[in-house]
């Protein structure tokens, strides 16, 4: 008798021990080169942040932690490994994000879409772009043109969206083509296709790299949209510490991009080939996108506008019910942990603030409206300027003293839209003053309005030589 119950305690406290050392899978997808995930895996990974949040007491003290990291062009196919269960985290936008968690389903599981990681309430991120020699200067002059787009994508939702508001019809108006960011890219320089509709960042990089040019922003259709976490809804059952340390983080990351997004563009450009101006131009002060965490009533709407359109492009039937699949429990208890405050968070909608002193008075600057900025290739600090026509005059200077210059930025007058200021097109009044807007049709109807010429950014450039 004795012996048996000295074994049968022996037997509880092996199983106890097993208990305390389980072996927990933490598996993420993450998409690298859509770089407004970069808060919820590259950051994560490349800096080593993960370990630092990961459980080690309680229940968790002695647990084994396998973290695993896989990549995805795309959200379709982390999705398919999701629901396979090779992943228990994965970030997307809000429309693969509405398809994981319907694919979920269907399975006869679930998915939880647990927080935001970079967005706009205006649709800033998602665009149209042409062959760079097209004549091509809006969407209303792509009637009858072939279009592609990563299907069933958020940029596929804008795209239907501009083209509805063109009033024209999707299936006769124009003819619709799925293709993948890197066969579009090779499209656009073939002039294989006349347009190409694409989320971040390739609406911005292609024509940073100069095959390419923009002439629709998603902020014209001001249709929401966001990146953001998912998590295998049992999996955050049982460890739901593990699913707040990954958010907390993607707090960090997301504080650490705020404070110094030079630094962490370079980064993400060293880790996907995205180059640091198009990062900054999304991450950096006063960016295409706002970075946020919080779960505003916008970026929900924003979601269940993606599963209507799921439904009209007949990618599923089925109804999903947000007020379970959004899930904000996860991410109001990383920030409380943090010591953030997620409710004033909540409310803030304001960009990344700018920061910093003309580079030519040494002035602090707090008119942004016209503010201009330029990154000189090696140094840490994009340079900041009062108004575009100081910070092309500084240009002028820069490139005389053989300067490379990464990147110059202005600010559309008329939406505030961060703009790539060489892609941009630009008013002189009578003062000498430089107005920047994204398509030449804008820049000729503010001419005609309030007077002035409207020139493209060469142009522009030769007056001011001119007037030197």
């Amino acid at each position: 008798m004795l012996l048996r119950s000295t074994l049968a305690g022996l037997a509880l406290a092996i199983a106890a021990t097993q208990a305390s050392a389980e072996t927990i899978r933490v598996a993420i997808g993450t998409q690298d080169t859509t770089i407004n995930c970069a808060a919820g895996g590259l950051l994560i990974r490349e800096l080593g942040l993960l370990d630092k949040y990961l459980p080690k007491d309680g229940k968790y003290k002695d647990a084994k932690y396998v973290v695993e990291w896989k990549n995805f062009t795309s959200g379709a196919p982390l999705t398919n490994e999701m629901v396979a269960g090779k992943l228990d985290f994965g970030a997307m936008a809000e429309f693969p994000a509405a398809f994981n968690g319907v694919a979920h389903e269907e399975a006869g599981k679930r998915s939880l879409l647990i927080n935001v990681l970079s967005g706009s309430i205006k649709g800033s991120g998602n665009g149209i772009v042409v062959p760079a020699a097209s004549p091509v200067q809006s969407l209303a002059d792509l009637k009858g043109k072939t279009i592609s787009v990563p299907f069933a994508s958020t940029a596929h939702g804008v795209l239907l969206r501009a083209i509805q508001a063109q009033g024209w019809d999707p299936e006769k108006d124009v003819r619709i083509i799925a293709q993948a960011p890197e066969i579009a890219g090779s499209a656009l320089r073939s002039n294989r296709i006349d347009a190409h509709a694409d989320f971040v960042p390739f609406a911005d990089l292609f024509p940073n790299r100069g095959f390419a040019r923009k002439i629709f922003d998603g902020s014209q259709t001001q249709a929401p949209t966001f990146h953001g976490g998912l998590v295998n809804a049992e999996y955050a059952e049982k460890y739901p510490e593990v699913v707040v340390a990954y958010l907390r983080a993607g707090i960090e990351a997301n504080q650490l991009l705020a404070s110094d997004p030079e630094k962490y563009s370079l980064l993400i450009e060293k880790v996907t080939g995205i180059e640091a101006e198009v990062n900054y131009l999304f991450h950096g002060p006063l960016g295409l996108q706002t970075r946020d965490l919080t779960w505003k009533p916008e970026y929900r709407k924003a979601v269940a506008g993606a599963l209507e359109t799921l439904k009209t492009l007949k990618r599923t039937n089925r109804d999903l019910d947000l007020n379970t699949f959004i899930d904000d429990r996860y991410v109001r208890q990383a920030f409380a942990a943090s010591g953030v405050d997620y409710d004033k968070a909540l409310a803030d909608y304001a960009p990344v603030a700018l920061k910093a002193n003309d580079a030519v008075t040494g002035k602090p600057i707090t008119d942004f409206k016209r503010v201009a900025q330029i990154w000189v290739r090696g140094e840490d600090k994009v340079r900041s300027y009062a108004s575009p026509e100081a910070a092309l005059q500084a240009l002028a200077a820069l490139e005389e003293e053989g300067k490379d210059i990464r990147a110059i930025y202005a600010h559309a007058a008329d939406s505030g839209l961060k703009l790539l200021a060489n892609q941009a097109w630009f008013v002189r009044n009578g003062k000498g003053e430089l107005s920047a807007f994204l398509l030449k049709e804008q820049a000729q109807s503010y001419a005609q309005a309030n007077g002035g010429e409207a020139l493209d950014f060469v142009g522009v450039n030769q007056k001011l030589l001119a007037s030197r």
